[in-house]
């Protein structure tokens, strides 16, 4: 595959990096990427996704934009509030790069169709904020041999993993939290609050770390960081690494 004029001219600031080349911008526009949660983790991750010349998104979501919803969630504008957020990213998306493929789903995601929504995926980027369903994504991942970048945000807090529980000994995101959270009754950002700023640098290490995992097979960007999570600390602005360990009794990925 090669990339025209145009793409060329677009990525160019990408194609001179050596860690990415023009092999990097070739295996980017051909990637995959599913996206589950269009909200403060979903928005600034697929505007720098998008940026980077993803060639094909599916953007999940079940919810419509709300008016309380433009303090964080940067890709939707006034015009958006009461119509879906699927159907309002696919716009956006439209808008900013009409080359890109995109498919929308606009259903809640749990176990009855998630093998479904995630099938085709070269990786899965999770910013949904219920742990219910962020297992539900986990444990299909594992099953369906598809790496997952998971990230959540809240107040001045985010943290952000990359996930592979279907290789050999590595962990998925049910060895970080384990089997108590499967119950969707966990806080949300309207009980707790969020610094609208604290999604943008979540949501943009997260399509960070998707393009790491995306581009490891060419070796440039070193590895992808399998089990790494970021903690980071916007109060006193700072980040810190947990490596989180395969869990051998972990119901997702050991099994």
């Amino acid at each position: 595959m090669s990339l025209s004029p145009d793409r060329l001219d677009r990525f160019a600031r990408h194609i001179v990096i050596p860690e990415v080349g023009g092999a990097g911008q070739v295996a980017l526009t051909k990637a995959h990427i599913v996206l589950v949660g269009l909200g403060g983790i979903g928005s600034p991750a697929l505007q720098y996704l998008a940026g980077a010349g993803i060639g094909r998104f599916t953007l999940i979501d079940d919810g419509d934009v709300e008016l309380s919803n433009l303090q964080r969630q940067t890709i939707y504008s006034e015009r958006d509030v009461g119509h879906g957020k699927a159907v309002a990213a696919r716009r956006w998306l439209a808008n900013f790069d009409s080359a890109i493929a995109a498919d929308l789903d606009d259903r809640r995601i749990d176990r009855n169709n998630v093998d479904q929504a995630l099938r085709s995926a070269d990786l899965v980027l999770d910013g949904t904020d219920n742990f219910a369903t962020r297992l539900v994504v986990s444990d299909a991942c594992v099953r369906l041999g598809v790496p997952l970048v998971s990230a959540a945000v809240g107040r001045f807090q985010g943290q952000v993993g990359a996930f592979a529980g279907h290789l050999p000994g590595e962990a998925c995101y049910r060895c970080f939290v384990g089997d108590a959270f499967d119950a969707d009754d966990c806080d949300t950002c309207a009980d707790d609050g969020m610094l609208g700023a604290m999604s943008g640098w979540a949501g943009t290490l997260a399509a960070l770390q998707a393009i790491r995992v995306l581009l490891a097979p060419l070796g440039a960007m070193g590895a992808p960081q399998w089990g790494k999570l970021h903690l980071l600390d916007g109060l006193a602005p700072s980040m810190r690494t947990l490596t989180i360990p395969k869990d051998p009794a972990c119901g997702g990925c050991s099994a």
